[in-house]
């Protein structure tokens, strides 16, 4: 089963969305895993 990055094998575009919202995810909830030095 040899699924590429350019080959959307189960949902392509919804595991990208789903990428996406957690990279925004960390980038909001950076203050509470204290990635930004208290400037929040």
């Amino acid at each position: 089963m040899e699924c590429g990055y350019s080959v959307p094998c189960h949902r392509g575009s919804g595991f990208a969305i789903i990428i996406v919202l957690f990279i925004l995810l960390i980038i909001i909830g950076a203050c509470g895993f204290n990635f930004c030095h208290d400037e929040c």
